[in-house]
């Protein structure tokens, strides 16, 4: 017999919802030991992956773009053009800076307790024009080629291990994938809400104006 799974729950309940991704993907407490167990071989080369993800930001103008935006907690000078940030600007650092904890919490956090879902869910939201004035806006496409980027080269890094044997690899591998996989749906979420706000009001106003339209034929 099917379980049943509540269509209005999921979006409206994190921890269901991550419930639900958890059993459909077999996302298990083994996962998370895997993705801990990973976390002491990658710790030394997070300077290196965060360095190289900017890199491959910074060479796509459509990408480079969104570093024009100040970010929440950056109070520095912000340069006014594309040509003028560096990957050794204030906000670019600061940046890196933040995706290396984010990598450090996730491959270190052995509870995925409330507020650990949390802040995952409140990584996609900042990335939307959901979170006010921590929002960054970004085209959901780009987030999805970053993460897909991101995980490629932590993939690469745990190719090239030799300290681990190959049953281990294996499981961290299945633990990487899945928490990507996990991690873009709570980007996606944010911003199929953000897409939804937009629609709704834009619905309601054609209603509106075809109301009015058929009101005035009748009067005629």
């Amino acid at each position: 017999m099917a379980e049943h799974v509540d269509g209005n729950r999921i979006h409206t309940d994190l921890r269901y919802r991550f419930g639900y991704l958890s059993k459909f993907l077999n996302f298990t407490s083994d996962d998370i030991a895997m993705l801990n167990t990973f976390a002491p071989i990658v710790f030394p080369l997070i300077p290196v992956i965060a360095d190289t993800v900017y890199r491959k930001l910074f060479s796509f103008d459509i990408t480079k773009q969104y570093f024009l935006f100040r970010n929440d907690g950056f109070e520095g000078c912000l340069a006014n053009k594309t040509q003028g940030i560096t990957l050794e600007s204030p906000q670019i650092e600061l940046r890196k800076d933040m995706l290396s904890m984010y990598l450090k919490r996730v491959l270190t956090q052995s509870d995925w307790n409330d507020s650990f879902l949390q802040y995952l869910s409140q990584i996609g939201k900042m990335h939307t024009d959901q979170a006010g004035s921590a929002s960054i806006n970004v085209d959901y496409m780009h987030i999805n080629a970053l993460l897909g980027y991101l995980e490629h080269l932590l993939i690469d890094i745990l190719c090239n291990t030799d300290t681990i044997d190959e049953q281990t690899k294996r499981g961290i591998l299945m633990g990487l994938n899945k928490f990507f996989w996990i991690q873009n749906d709570f980007f996606s979420m944010h911003y199929l809400i953000s897409v939804k706000n937009k629609i709704i009001p834009k619905q309601i106003s054609l209603i509106s104006n075809k109301s009015f339209c058929c009101w005035q034929k009748s009067k005629e």
